[in-house]
């Protein structure tokens, strides 16, 4: 568990479906997500039970709960990857920022990790912001590494070092 002045990460639970499938089913927070929207409930228990099942030595995600809500995720499902989702709603008040950069700190504080690295869709300037602003460098850039419904998508990949 991490604690911010505004956050609570922590391992997620089955718990947390209803919350969890409102941002998964949302387009706004799925836009540059590598799966589309999911249609169904049982589409997001999936994805959740991977995320609660997953292993520690090669995982470390979490949770965001903002005011006892569950709001988004953030952290490594497969080390050394970081990713996050937010709530729409929450979007433009800080809290991807405190939560990514709490991750990454608790993340280089525990695990024998050289660096993080991420994968971002080009498009997605925010979530390119958040990450240049917590240092993350571009390494390359490719076309046409994900499918996504029946669009072809790119990535932009980062990489913060151990500091």
């Amino acid at each position: 568990m991490i604690e911010t002045p505004r956050l609570l990460l922590r391992r997620a639970r089955i718990e947390d479906l209803p919350r969890i499938h409102a941002i998964m089913s949302d387009p706004r927070a799925m836009r540059y997500w590598s799966s589309l929207p999911h249609e169904t409930e049982e589409r997001t228990r999936e994805w959740l039970q991977a995320m609660i099942d997953a292993p520690a030595e090669i995982s470390e995600d979490y949770i965001i709960e903002h005011e006892g809500r569950a709001i988004g995720k953030a952290g490594c499902y497969r080390l050394p990857e970081i990713g996050f989702i937010l709530d729409p709603d929450y979007w433009g008040r800080g809290l991807a920022r405190e939560a990514v950069e709490a991750a990454i700190q608790h993340l280089f504080a525990t695990r024998p990790i050289d660096k993080l690295t991420a994968d971002v869709d080009p498009r997605n300037q925010a979530s390119l912001g958040l990450l240049r602003r917590l240092g993350f460098q571009e390494t390359s850039r490719v076309k046409g590494t994900w499918t996504i419904g029946d669009e072809v998508c790119d990535s932009v990949y980062l990489a913060l070092a151990r500091p």
